[in-house]
C-alpha cells in the first residue's frame, strides 16, 4: 500500500479531490473520519493498494499535517486556478517541504478559472525552493479549457464530464506551444541527469521510457515539483494525476529512510465512543500486529479503518487503527521497545486561553481529558497558568479552539469556559527610602522583638533581588540576618498594586534586639514590614512583561506589518529572508505580552491567515492601565 496526503487552502476541492481519485476503479476500502482534522479512505487502483489522507483545510490544521505527512510517501497540494491566491498555498508547501516529502501540485477547479494556468505556476514558484514544472499544457476552445497534452508522451485527451478522458489527435492551435512547453521541460530534467543534457546538445530525442524515468526520480528527490490541472467535481484530469502518483511516488522502503527506520509511525488519532483512543498507524519497517511489541508495550489489537474490521497484522506500507495500545500517540515514531517524537514536527501553538471547568468538581476530569486529548492531537500544548494554576491550553487558532471545547463537552463530559491569559505583571521602584521599624508583641509569656533599620532601593531591570547588611557592632545577632532577609522576602510577594515587587535591593543597617524577647520570627516579621512600610512610601510602578516575537510570514506582506506592530505598541526589531523557507521573512519584534492575542487576530486578517508566530519572555518594562486595555487585567 501507498499513502499520500492531500491538503492545500480552504476551498480548493481537497475533498472532491480525493473522493474522485479513490472513485476511478470503484474500489473503495473502509474510511475513517476525524470531524475538522482529516478523512483517510482507502481505495485500488490497477490493482494496487492506496490510502489518501484528506486534511482539513485552513492554516490552523497545519500542526495535525505533519504528523499525516510524515505517515505519507508523497504529498498533493490541491490550488484554485487563480495567481493572485497563490500565496495560500504558501504555508502548505512550507510544510511539506520541512517534512522532505516528494510533492505534486494540482491546479483544481479549473472549469472556472481565474488565471492562466501559467501565470498560476508562476506565481506560486515564489513559494517554492523546488523548481515547478508543468507536465501539461491545456487545449482551448474560446476560453475554456476542453483538454490537455501530456508533455511527456505528447498525447492529447479530451476531457469528459464524470468520466475518464478520451484520446485524440493533438490540435493544430496547440502543437506549438506543446512544442514549446516539452523543451523547456525536458530543459528542467536536464538539469540532473547528464544522458538527457548530452541527448537535447547533440539534438537527438530521448526515449519515452527515459524521459519518465527521470520525472519519478526527481520527483522522488524533491528536485522538481510537477504541475497537473484539472477539475475533481467533473473528474476533469483525475486519472493523469493518479497515474502520475502511480508511477512517480516512492515505496514504503524510501519512506522509511526519510524518517530514520522507524517500524511504525503513528499518522493521527482519535478517540471513540466505546473503544476509546485508537491511532492511525502505518508499518514502516516490518509488520505490525496485534500482541506484538511496539512503543515499548504490547499493541492491543489492530483495526481496518472502520474500527470494527480486525486486521491480523499490517504489512510494511500498510495502515489500521491500534486500539488499546496506550502507549502510541499521534505525531511519533515507533521501534518495539521505545516511541519518540518526530522530527520538527508542527507548529508552534500561539493562541493560549486559560480553561475553567464549569462544575469544580470537573478539576481533575478536565486535566485527564486534556492529557488524553494531547496524546490524539499532536498541535496541542497544554501547561498552566503561574499566577492561578488553572490548566492553560495552547492551539492553532480559535477554530481548533472551539473544537477542543467541543470535544471536552461531548466526548468527555467536561464543559468549560476559557478566558484570555492575564500577563505576568509586576511591580518595582524607581527610588530608596531608610526605614527604621520596632516590631514590639507582648501578650503574656515570652514577647516579641525585633528593630531594624533598612534601605530600600531600585535595581537595574532584570536584575531582580538583593539582600546585604552593613551592621556593626552586632546590634543585630548575625543569627537573626537570614530571618530579616527572609522578611524581605515575603514583603515583595505582593506589592501595593497587588502584583510580584522586582528588582529591589535591601539593606539591613542597623538594629536591636532583646536577649529574652528577640526570635527569628520577631525578625522575619520586623523585615518584612519595614520593607512593606517602605513600599508604601516610594510608590511602586507597574511593569508589563515584553515578548521577543519571531513572526513567519510570506515576504509579500511584510511590509504591512510595520504599522500593525507600532498600533499595538510593539518595537520592530528587523526582518529578513528566512533562511530555507522560499518566498518566507522572519519577521522580528518585541511586544506586551497583553497584545499577543490581539496580533493574532491582526496578522491572520493582515496576510489572509498565512502567517503565524512563536514568542518566548524576554524582559519588563513600565506600563500605563492604558497600556494594559482589552488584557485580562482588572
Amino acid at each position: 500500500m501507498r499513502v499520500f496526503t492531500v491538503l492545500g487552502p480552504s476551498n480548493s476541492g481537497k475533498t472532491t479531490l480525493v473522493q474522485a481519485l479513490a472513485g476511478l476503479d470503484d474500489k473503495r476500502g473502509k474510511s475513517l473520519n476525524i470531524p475538522g482534522v482529516a478523512t483517510v479512505t482507502s481505495f485500488a487502483f490497477m490493482g494496487e493498494d492506496w490510502a489518501a489522507i484528506d486534511m482539513a483545510g485552513g492554516a490552523e490544521n497545519l500542526g495535525a499535517a505533519a504528523a499525516a505527512l510524515a505517515a505519507s510517501d508523497i504529498a498533493v497540494i490541491s490550488v484554485p486556478p487563480d495567481a493572485e491566491s497563490a500565496v495560500l498555498a504558501a504555508p502548505f508547501l512550507r510544510v511539506v517541504e520541512e517534512a522532505g516529502l516528494p510533492c505534486l501540485l494540482f491546479i483544481n477547479r479549473i472549469d472556472n478559472p481565474q488565471s492562466r494556468i501559467a501565470e498560476v505556476v508562476s506565481a506560486l514558484q515564489t513559494w517554492s525552493r523546488a523548481h515547478l514544472v508543468l507536465r501539461e499544457v491545456p487545449i482551448r476552445q474560446g476560453s475554456t479549457i476542453t483538454g490537455f497534452v501530456d508533455l511527456v508522451s505528447e498525447r492529447a485527451w479530451k476531457f469528459q464530464d464524470g468520466r475518464h478522458s478520451v484520446l485524440i489527435d493533438m490540435p493544430d492551435s496547440v502543437k506549438d506551444r506543446e512544442e514549446q512547453a516539452r523543451a523547456e521541460l525536458l530543459e528542467s530534467y536536464a538539469d540532473f541527469d547528464e544522458t538527457l543534457m548530452e541527448e537535447l546538445i547533440e539534438d537527438r530525442k530521448p526515449p519515452l521510457a527515459e524521459v519518465y524515468d527521470i520525472a519519478a526520480r526527481t520527483t522522488q528527490h524533491h528536485d522538481l515539483v510537477s504541475c497537473f490541472f484539472g477539475s475533481s467535481l467533473k473528474h476533469h484530469g483525475i486519472t493523469r494525476l493518479m497515474k502520475s502518483l502511480r508511477h512517480d511516488a516512492p515505496g514504503v522502503a524510501e519512506t522509511g529512510a526519510r524518517l530514520g527506520g522507524p517500524k511504525a509511525v503513528g499518522a493521527l488519532a482519535d478517540v471513540i465512543k466505546h473503544l476509546g483512543k485508537v491511532v492511525l498507524v502505518r508499518a514502516i519497517g516490518g509488520p505490525v500486529a496485534g500482541g506484538a511489541r511496539l512503543g515499548g508495550a504490547d499493541v492491543g489489537s489492530i483495526t481496518d479503518l472502520d474500527a470494527k474490521t480486525v486486521l491480523g497484522s499490517l504489512a510494511p506500507g500498510q495502515i489500521g487503527l491500534a486500539v488499546k495500545s496506550d502507549q502510541l500517540a499521534a505525531g511519533q515514531v515507533f521501534t518495539p521497545e521505545a516511541a519518540g517524537p518526530l522530527r520538527g514536527q508542527g507548529h508552534a501553538a500561539p493562541y493560549r486561553r486559560i480553561l475553567t471547568p464549569e462544575h469544580e468538581k470537573d478539576d481533575t476530569r478536565l486535566l485527564t481529558a486534556l492529557d488524553r486529548l494531547a496524546e490524539t492531537d499532536p498541535a496541542l500544548v497544554v501547561s498552566s497558568d503561574e499566577g492561578s494554576g488553572r490548566p492553560v491550553l495552547g492551539t492553532q487558532g480559535p477554530l481548533h479552539l472551539r473544537r477542543i471545547l467541543g470535544r471536552l463537552a461531548s466526548d468527555f463530559g467536561v464543559p468549560v469556559s476559557e478566558s484570555p491569559i492575564p500577563p505576568a505583571l509586576r511591580e518595582t521602584i524607581q527610588r530608596g527610602t531608610e526605614i527604621h521599624h520596632r516590631h514590639r508583641k507582648q501578650s503574656g509569656g515570652a514577647g516579641q522583638f525585633a528593630d531594624v533599620v533598612i534601605a530600600v532601593g531600585p535595581q537595574a531591570r532584570g536584575a531582580g533581588f538583593a539582600f546585604v547588611e552593613t551592621v556593626k557592632g552586632g546590634a543585630v545577632p548575625r543569627n537573626y540576618i537570614p530571618s530579616v532577609e527572609e522578611g524581605a522576602r515575603e514583603a515583595l510577594v505582593v506589592g501595593p498594586m497587588g502584583y510580584p515587587v522586582v528588582d529591589v535591593a535591601v539593606e539591613l543597617k542597623d538594629g536591636k534586639s532583646h536577649s529574652v524577647d528577640s526570635s527569628d520570627h520577631a525578625f522575619r516579621t520586623a523585615g518584612k514590614n519595614a520593607v512593606r512600610e517602605a513600599l508604601a512610601e516610594v510608590g511602586t510602578v507597574m511593569l508589563q512583561p515584553i515578548m521577543k516575537v519571531d513572526i513567519h510570514v510570506p515576504s509579500v506582506f511584510s511590509g504591512a506589518l510595520v504599522p500593525l506592530v507600532s498600533g499595538l505598541k510593539g518595537q520592530v526589531l528587523g526582518f529578513e529572508g528566512h533562511d530555507s523557507a522560499a518566498g518566507w521573512d522572519l519577521f522580528q519584534i518585541m511586544l506586551p505580552m497583553a497584545a499577543e492575542d490581539a496580533l493574532f487576530t491582526a496578522l491572520a486578517a493582515a496576510t489572509r491567515g498565512t502567517a503565524w508566530f512563536t514568542s518566548s519572555f524576554d524582559h519588563y518594562q513600565e506600563a500605563r492601565r492604558e497600556d494594559l486595555a482589552g488584557s485580562a487585567v482588572g
